[in-house]
This record gives structure tokens, C-alpha cells and sequence, in this order.
């Protein structure tokens, strides 16, 4: 193997929390830029105690341990005598090693504590063998996946503090050859035709995550950040405390679409802490919020907040969804909250597998909510500013 620098090889060495989140489509190049950190973080620094873990040691020998093996060799790095070939063990000169172990054994995640690990594939990796092996490593921690379909990353790493994230896709392998590039486009065609290769394009071309089927908001897209030319309509916001999250969602208009751009996801907070909260971040334009908290809108609006309740009618989670699904809508990437949410927001079933017009959550709702509260308010009020909802 001939070793390239790669775009995706500068943004995983940009990450810089503990745990670093890399998700993506196919022939991102995440493995081998991974493991190629992993290797020069091992040679620069003596007594180093990596462990590369899948679901399987076939799994591995497959995919991590053969790429790790080719690098070491295109860099003229490998010697014979320095590997373990039964324990799938390198050390090097230094003493610095990296192990390869699969989580279905299970001597190896409760047994030796390590600085570094790396889990290749974790959406095939259960979270509870997760749980023991991060408990067991004082240093870094990498991730990566192909994101097809929700899994315990969204839920109980994402979001987090000291958590790195980052997409990748076959865009950022620019030593890519361009037959593989050339094979993996015709699924962006092929993707207006079904919605089998709709959702691969999505997930295996794009590195977003895939959709359950019956998704309630099908139609959107990822997009970095929010650009220069866009206007800031307002902010959707729905209260929560112990149990569900305190939500912040900004609206901005760019050209003929909708941006959306969540601002805050996170329990525990006093209605004195989101003032400062909105204080801290500047948040001054006007903000439509849950209507069934009345005292929370009323203190906030005595701290000098632009707040004000949205009505909500008969069926107006069904409309908010049907206005939403009416417009060109995108999610910056930084919403992770809400793109997690959006991805498991399907229609319920009766006992027939019929579709009902009731929206089961099974993500949870909190920052749909309020990215509903602020395009409906503001769809239907355009004057923003001079009358509200009630």
C-alpha cells in the first residue's frame, strides 16, 4: 500500500476531544486514516497501549487488521519478529503496541486497562460492550461507522461533552481511483428512481444517516453550517427539565428554503438559567415557545426575552409536520439533537400495518418541537414582530 495524505486524513487530525465520533459513506478512507494516527501516535510516543476492537477477529482480520498491516508496510515499517500473530499483537521499538480484540470475547473488555482504543464498525458493536471498554481507556477514543440507520452512538455519544464529530465521505478520499468514484455517482441518479437506492445514496454516498421506513420528515438535508447569506426569522423553544430537554432551535430564510439550526438541547435547566443562556449566546430575536408553559414564557418574558406562546390546535403536530414537508428544509450539521430525532420520527401502525396520522417519536421529539413552533409561527405570521400567535 502506498501511503497518501488525504483530505480526510487533516480532518481527523483536527479532532481534538477524548472521543472522536467519525462517521461516514463508503470509501471515506476511515479506517486506514484512523489507524494511520494510531500508528504515528504509537512510534512518537513510548509506552502507548492501543487496542483496535471489532465484533469479530475474522471481522478484523477482514478490514482493520489487514489495512493496519499494509500501511506498516508501505511505510517500510514492519518487522516480522515485532508481531504476535496469535494474539494480533505490534509492539514497537519504543514499547508502544497496538492489539487487535473482538467484543465477542469477553475476557478481553473486562480484562487489562489501555491508553488508547479504537472501535472499527460500532453500529455492529453492542453498547454495552462499549460501556466496558471505555471505562477501561485514559486516553483517546475513536468511532466510525457507515451510518445506516440510528444506533446507541446517536443516543448516548453524540451531543455529549468532549465528544468530536465529524462526516466524511468518498469526496475526502482524493486519491480515490475513478472507476470506484464513477461507481458510487450512479447511485446519485439511480437514487430518483426507489427508495432502496435513495436511502444508500444517503448513507453510503453521502455519510447521512438512513431513515427508518415511514419517516414523517423525509425530505431534508445536512448541510455544514449555516452560510453568510441567509436572514435569521426567530427561534422555536420547548421547555423540559429532569426528564426531557430544555430546546432551542434558530429559523433562518435562505433563498427559497429554510435553514434549521439547533442551539440548544440540554436537561437541568431553571428558566433563570435559559435567560442567561440566551443572554450568553446573544439570542435576541424572537422566539415562539410550547404554549402549555405559560409561567415559563411569563418569566422569561419578565427577564427581558422577545418570547411568546404558539398556539397548538387540534392536529397541529400534523400540520406543523405537513408545512415542514411543504418547503425546502436544511439541518446544520451541528444539530444532532434534532438530526436524531428527525431519523427516527416515523408514523405509527395499527395492528394491520396501516399508517396512522400520529407520529411516534422514538427518538424523541423535544427539538422537532421546536423547529416546528418556529416555521409555523413564522410561515403564519410573516410580519414577525408586530403580532403573534396565542
Amino acid at each position: 500500500m502506498q501511503v497518501k495524505k488525504t483530505e480526510a486524513l487533516s480532518k481527523l487530525r483536527a479532532l481534538e476531544n477524548r472521543i472522536k465520533v467519525v462517521k461516514g459513506g463508503t470509501s471515506a478512507g476511515k479506517t486506514i486514516c484512523i489507524i494511520l494516527i494510531l500508528i504515528d501516535y504509537a512510534i512518537k510516543n513510548e509506552g502507548r497501549e492501543i487496542s483496535i476492537v471489532s465484533e469479530s477477529v475474522p471481522h478484523l482480520r477482514r478490514g482493520a487488521l489487514k489495512d493496519f498491516l499494509s500501511i506498516l508496510n508501505g511505510l517500510n515499517r514492519y518487522k516480522e519478529n515485532q508481531f504476535n500473530k496469535s494474539t494480533l499483537k505490534y509492539i514497537f521499538t519504543n514499547g508502544s503496541y497496538i492489539e487487535f480484540f473482538s467484543t465477542d470475547q469477553p475476557d478481553k473488555l473486562r480484562g487489562a486497562r489501555r491508553t488508547d482504543l479504537y472501535i472499527n464498525e460500532c453500529n455492529n458493536v453492542p453498547f454495552d460492550a462499549y460501556n466496558q471498554l471505555v471505562v477501561r481507556t485514559s486516553g483517546n477514543i475513536w468511532l466510525d461507522y457507515n451510518p445506516s440507520s440510528l444506533f446507541w452512538v446517536d443516543k448516548e455519544v453524540l451531543g455529549q461533552p468532549g465528544v468530536d464529530y465529524v462526516t466524511l465521505t468518498y469526496k475526502d478520499n482524493n486519491v480515490l481511483p475513478k472507476s470506484i468514484v464513477d461507481e458510487i455517482e450512479k447511485a446519485k441518479e439511480k437514487a430518483k428512481t426507489s427508495t432502496y437506492w435513495s436511502n444508500w445514496w444517503k448513507v453510503y454516498g453521502l455519510g447521512e444517516t438512513g431513515s427508518l421506513e415511514g419517516v414523517c420528515i423525509p425530505d431534508w438535508k445536512e448541510i455544514p453550517s449555516v452560510p453568510d447569506e441567509t436572514r435569521l426569522l426567530g427561534y422555536g423553544m420547548d421547555f423540559g427539565y429532569s426528564v426531557d430537554p430544555s430546546t432551542l432551535v434558530a429559523l433562518y430564510k435562505y433563498n427559497n428554503s429554510y435553514i434549521f439550526d439547533e442551539v440548544l438541547c440540554k436537561k437541568g435547566m431553571l428558566n433563570s438559567d435559559i435567560s442567561q443562556f440566551l443572554k450568553n449566546n446573544q439570542v435576541n430575536d424572537i422566539i415562539y415557545a410550547d404554549s402549555a408553559e405559560p409561567k415559563s414564557i411569563a418569566e422569561l418574558l419578565s427577564y427581558g426575552h422577545p418570547i411568546y406562546p404558539v398556539s397548538k390546535g387540534r392536529d397541529s403536530i400534523v400540520y406543523g409536520i405537513n408545512l415542514i414537508n411543504q418547503n425546502v428544509i436544511y439541518v446544520t450539521q451541528r444539530s444532532k439533537n434534532l438530526i436524531r430525532e428527525l431519523n427516527g420520527y416515523i408514523w405509527m401502525q395499527d395492528k394491520q400495518g396501516n399508517t396512522l396520522q400520529k407520529p411516534n417519536p422514538t427518538s424523541g421529539d423535544h427539538c422537532i418541537d421546536a423547529a416546528r413552533y418556529i416555521l409555523s409561527s413564522i410561515l403564519e405570521n410573516p410580519n414577525k414582530g408586530e403580532y403573534y400567535i396565542y
